[in-house]
């Protein structure tokens, strides 16, 4: 099977993933040699009659809901596009800062719409991997030959600034696609410059290959670059497995830090110093021995000598590690999502709804409008009315219209003051005028009659 990469970015209505709305999808196939196969995606999603948009992403966006309803695809036809023609077998979708972002819109995006939510990041030869925490790590143990921007006195890693330090051309930041151009030049210049580390970093974007390295079973420290981390030593330090996580992850104590010391503090805060690694999110880690060229050990201010006192002063304390992990197990239990729209992770499908799920999903309109399946999971029959409504709005019964108007109406209302407020907020900052007004005439269209 052929590998490429997909690039992409996404635009959205807000930051939370549950409740708010894909409005722009962009991408760019390339080889695995970064040259780019085919032409540019560039898509808007129309943003349904249910949703009021964060005025600050429109701000930086410039993506008004009109201009979705106009030109874009509806959330079911967006799905079925990027099913069939993007996340193809053999595909390694890649962003920035994606994982924890674009990929979890994607995956909410493919729930509301009876898609599965997951496949399209592993099945069939698929895979992901996040440029962001690449970056860091590059910048702290191999930053040769590449400028690397500081602001306010500070490290930064916004994509649009490593650019623009680098005379890599990225003009209307924050558009999608010029967003998804720049990552592929940042890419191939960290490739260029630093190809051991690149490679190594892509062989490690796969979860059995972060478990060979980081594992309970032979715990020994590593270098670990994350974003929880302090940006004075480049987000980056030497961390060791301590206790199982949820869902099969692991809990990870930071070895700069020595426990005696923390425990004798009236109330110590272990957050980030313990914390969880999630295997399959692609994180930047790499064994011991990459400190050993270059002055790495001193790139990230940290030697030898502290790393061992700090690991004896921890394993001194299976008490501590214990605690951790008991805290951590009960954290692990949360309370079911308040709708269906933002339950995707109360629970995995049985057969028999999946089943049903695809059969929602190959459904015209006409059909959908007698098709009532028997679901076994309590969340799916109102993501059915919801996707109706939203899709397929001819297909609803007098009462099931009813149901999703009362639905989307107190949805729309729990949205409302804090909108209409910022919009007025906004106003007074002289912020563009005719975005606020195109915000303000899209709430007055989704009142009721």
């Amino acid at each position: 099977m052929n590998q490429t990469f997909f690039f992409y970015d996404l635009e959205t209505s807000g930051l939370s993933p549950k409740t708010d709305r894909i409005m722009q999808f962009a991408g760019q196939r390339t080889t695995m040699g970064l040259e780019p196969i085919g032409e540019p995606i560039n898509i808007l999603i129309k943003l349904a009659n249910d949703t009021l948009p964060s005025p600050d992403a429109i701000m930086v966006t410039g993506i008004t809901p009109q201009s979705t309803q106009q030109d874009g695809l509806t959330e079911a036809e967006f799905c079925k596009y990027v099913t069939n023609e993007i996340f193809t077998p053999g595909t390694v979708a890649c962003g920035y800062n994606s994982v924890r972002f674009d990929d979890e819109h994607m995956r909410y995006c493919f729930w509301r719409n009876f898609y599965d939510p997951y496949e399209w990041q592993w099945s069939d030869g698929r895979s992901r991997w996040d440029m962001l925490d690449v970056v860091r790590m590059t910048r702290a143990l191999r930053p040769e030959g590449i400028n690397w921007p500081i602001k306010d006195g500070k490290a930064t890693n916004r994509l649009e600034l490593i650019t623009k330090e680098n005379g890599i051309s990225h003009e209307n930041a924050h558009d999608a696609l010029a967003d998804v151009n720049a990552l592929i030049d940042v890419t191939r210049l960290i490739r260029d410059k630093q190809p051991q580390l690149y490679n190594y970093l892509f062989k490690m974007r796969e979860k059995k290959a972060v478990q060979q390295l980081v594992n309970l079973q032979t715990p020994t420290p590593f270098v670990y670059s994350c974003g929880q981390y302090s940006s004075a030593n480049e987000k980056t330090t030497v961390a060791f497995p301590i206790a199982p996580a949820k869902n099969g992850n692991v809990l990870v104590f930071d070895l700069r830090h020595n426990l005696n010391e923390l425990l004798e503090q009236e109330e110590p805060k272990f957050y980030p110093i313990v914390k969880e690694m999630k295997y399959n999110h692609c994180p930047a880690v790499a064994p011991l021995g990459v400190l050993e060229q270059g002055d790495g050990w001193k790139k990230i201010g940290l030697d030898k000598e502290t790393v061992e006192k700090n690991l004896k002063a921890l394993l001194a304390h299976p008490d501590f590690i214990e605690r951790m992990r008991s805290e951590n197990e009960e954290r692990a239990e949360f309370p079911p999502a308040p709708d269906s729209e933002s339950a995707l992770y109360d629970g995995f499908l049985d057969a028999p709804d999946k089943t049903k799920c695809l059969a929602v999903a190959s459904a015209s309109a006409n059909e959908l409008a007698d098709f009532h399946p028997d679901f076994n999971d309590p969340r799916l029959p109102d993501l059915l009315l919801h996707y109706k409504a939203r899709n397929y709005e001819n297909s609803l019964s007098e009462d099931e219209h009813a149901a999703w108007e009362k639905y989307r109406v107190e949805r729309i209302k729990a949205q409302a003051n804090h909108y209409i407020k910022r919009i007025q907020e906004l106003a007074e900052t002289g912020a563009d005028s005719f975005l606020l007004e195109e915000l303000q005439l899209w709430y007055q269209s989704l009142l009721p009659y």
